[in-house]
């Protein structure tokens, strides 16, 4: 260590009292060392002791008793969990950038946050993340829903388009990961009417999955937007749709945990509240 380094290091420590612990960010890799402080009489101390540690991103709450699961509400669109206390479910969308999809898979890992990943499986993330993700996918942490194949607007398109679309993947979810995804479906953009739900019903798939919260993050927005949505739609029963697209909510894991916590929420995939269908 250079003298003026060591230095630094031992004014923080006087002027504060200590080196203050660094919050728990994947941005972030080393504590912030605070201002420089003033002249003080204290003499150094001749040597600082090894750095301590980062300390582990705290863990959430376990989910629900699976023996409390319900049975799905018959027809129309999920986009509320039923009555209950403190569940959230955090539903993330697409899978545009690998790295985003790898550093969820990590927060998931690091803190016991639940998940449902609806994916498009035309975006490459899905494969070169598989080996990270296919054990968190058999334990039940991360649960993994249709959100077609390349994300057409359903609407827009031909019946055989709109089969095509859930079919392809399907059959790569299967493949890849060896779980169904069935019966939950999400509509690129959120839009569906009568013929694609009854294209998709006839695949199995009979829960069209909307949200009634979001972070906002479909396109690029700031980090503290990010967090102003989590703090106004992280509450109890919300369906919260976010996206594995851009990089910003990676820097905001530590708030999003912080939220979860202080409210003692418990974060659930749907295969933790609903009964299977079949």
């Amino acid at each position: 260590m250079s003298r003026r380094r060591l230095l630094l290091l031992a004014a923080t420590v006087v002027a504060g009292g200590g080196v203050a612990a660094a919050d728990w960010a994947y941005d972030r890799s080393v504590p912030a060392v605070a201002g420089a402080a003033g002249p003080t009489s204290s003499p150094a101390p001749p040597m600082l002791a090894a750095a301590t540690p980062m300390a582990a991103p705290p863990r959430v709450l376990p989910p629900p008793d699976p023996r409390h699961r319900v049975r799905l509400p018959g027809g129309g669109v999920l986009s509320r969990l039923p009555a209950n206390d403190n569940t959230m479910a955090l539903t993330v969308d697409d899978g545009v950038n690998s790295e985003v999809v790898a550093l969820y898979i990590r927060f998931a890992r690091d803190t016991g946050v639940r998940l449902t990943f609806f994916l498009n499986g035309v975006n490459k993330s899905w494969t070169e993340n598989r080996d990270d993700l296919r054990p968190l996918v058999e334990a039940g942490q991360i649960q993994l829903a249709n959100h077609t194949w390349s994300h057409p607007d359903l609407t827009t398109v031909s019946t055989s388009r709109i089969r095509d679309e859930l079919t392809h993947n399907d059959r790569f979810i299967k493949d890849t990961y060896g779980v169904g995804a069935a019966p939950y479906f999400r509509p690129p953009y959120g839009k569906h009417n009568s013929t694609v739900d009854a294209v998709a019903a006839d695949l199995g798939y009979t829960v069209p999955t909307l949200w009634s919260g979001s972070l906002a993050d479909s396109t690029v927005i700031t980090e503290d937007y990010i967090v102003k949505m989590a703090d106004q739609y992280f509450t109890p029963r919300t369906i919260v749709l976010g996206h594995l697209n851009h990089l910003p909510v990676t820097h905001v894991y530590g708030q999003l945990v912080d939220i979860i916590r202080a409210r003692s929420l418990r974060t659930v995939t749907l295969n933790d509240i609903f009964l299977p269908t079949s």
